[in-house]
């Protein structure tokens, strides 16, 4: 009994993620969503089936890499891929059809750590009884450490950010309570949600309106103030309401620059003109600092997210796709393991350092919102 699953452009629309690993953006997602949507429209099968389904190649793919020969390596990773496939398509299937839960995400994720760990053992005790080089056994060890590092890294870091955030809009709700608790948004949402914008015209235009003869604003902070007001302006119809007081001038002018497109466009087809003003968004930025230190992030994040790639390029799908294919298809089995678990902790350190910056900003935040209560107690 067929289902009814809406076409193919709209099925890529519900179930691919907005920002993904390029591995799976490039070499997965134009298989697995066509299997999806023939998956779901055909058959009866389950999100959690095809998560059995992703384990058990998987375990296929590791008793080929046992072997050794490199022969049964290229089957390893031919198994491996199709396995990561699979991996995939379960997630898609639970949005498409409405089928997620908890116990699915859970299945999941210990499938795949379970997959990472018995692989990696598998494909290094394959190549140490091929060649007796210990030094498969100590490569084995640290993909099973490396793995389970990413993964937890990644799980406090979200919980580090979900914390801060949280905290943040508490603070705005109890400050701004009695006057009708104005809009809060949150700079890493807001470009998030437009990869399309042109972040770099919307800066010089209002830089350019802002910064006359005497002016006393600094260039990064008019870049900065510009950014916000501007992709606040494009997500809630309105400009932010500044943060500071040297950044009431520069998101003035961003207003003004991008007032008029806003009103040409969306906001003047919801009509909300003829409704009530509505207060003000008031943008969180927990990432200014690192911006102003590596300017060129804004650039290169915005050209990824344009084609749904996130700007984390070595995560765990790739260290895996560096170990388990790339290795075995070469038959370079230590050169790519080497290779993919420096890049993962390159750009682990890398969120690390991110993260403690973002602590920075989120420190100087709560410390405004204590000046700001200040003169009202009074």
């Amino acid at each position: 009994m067929r289902r009814d699953i809406p076409p193919l452009a709209e099925v890529r629309r519900i179930t691919e993620k907005k920002r993904d690993a390029w591995w799976t953006v490039l070499l997965v997602d134009p298989v697995a969503t066509p299997l999806v949507r023939l998956t779901a429209k055909y058959t009866r099968i389950t999100p959690n089936q095809i998560t059995w389904g992703a384990f058990l190649l998987g375990l296929v793919s590791a008793a080929f890499f046992a072997f050794g020969d490199w022969r049964w390596l290229i089957a390893g990773a031919f198994v491996y891929h199709l396995s990561f496939i699979l991996d995939c398509m379960d997630g898609k299937v639970a949005r498409l059809t409405g089928q997620g839960s908890v116990f699915g995400a859970w299945l999941d994720f210990v499938f795949d750590r379970i997959r990472v760990a018995v692989c990696g053992v598998a494909l290094m005790a394959g190549q140490y009884d091929r060649t007796g080089e210990t030094i498969y056994i100590w490569l084995a060890a640290a993909v099973v450490f490396l793995d389970t590092l990413r993964y937890i890294n990644g799980l406090e870091i979200f919980k580090i950010r979900h914390t801060m955030r949280k905290q943040i809009k508490a603070r705005v709700r109890a400050a701004r309570r009695a006057e009708n608790a104005a809009e809060l948004a949150f700079m890493e949402d807001l470009l998030r949600n437009n990869p399309e914008a042109d972040i770099e015209q919307d800066i010089r235009q209002a830089a350019t309106a802002t910064l006359t003869p005497g002016g006393g604003a600094e260039v990064a902070d008019v870049a900065e103030s510009a950014e916000v007001a501007a992709f606040a302006e494009r997500e809630h119809g309105h400009a932010p309401a500044p943060t500071t007081a040297a950044a009431t001038a520069t998101a003035a002018a961003s207003a003004r620059v991008t007032g008029t497109e806003a009103a040409d466009g969306e906001a003047g087809a919801d009509g909300a003109a003829e409704g009530p003003v509505k207060p003000p968004a008031r943008v969180i930025d927990l990432h200014q600092e690192f911006r102003h230190r590596f300017p060129v992030y804004l650039r290169a994040r915005s050209f990824f997210l344009r084609h749904r790639i996130r700007t984390h390029l070595v995560s765990g799908i790739e260290f895996q796709m560096g170990v388990f294919i790339l290795g075995p298809l070469f038959d370079s089995v230590i050169e790519a393991t080497v290779v993919s678990g420096a890049l993962l902790l390159v750009f682990e350190l890398a969120i690390i350092y991110k993260l403690l910056l973002s602590t920075r900003d989120f420190t100087r935040t709560i410390d405004s919102f204590e000046h700001e209560e200040v003169p009202t107690a009074a």
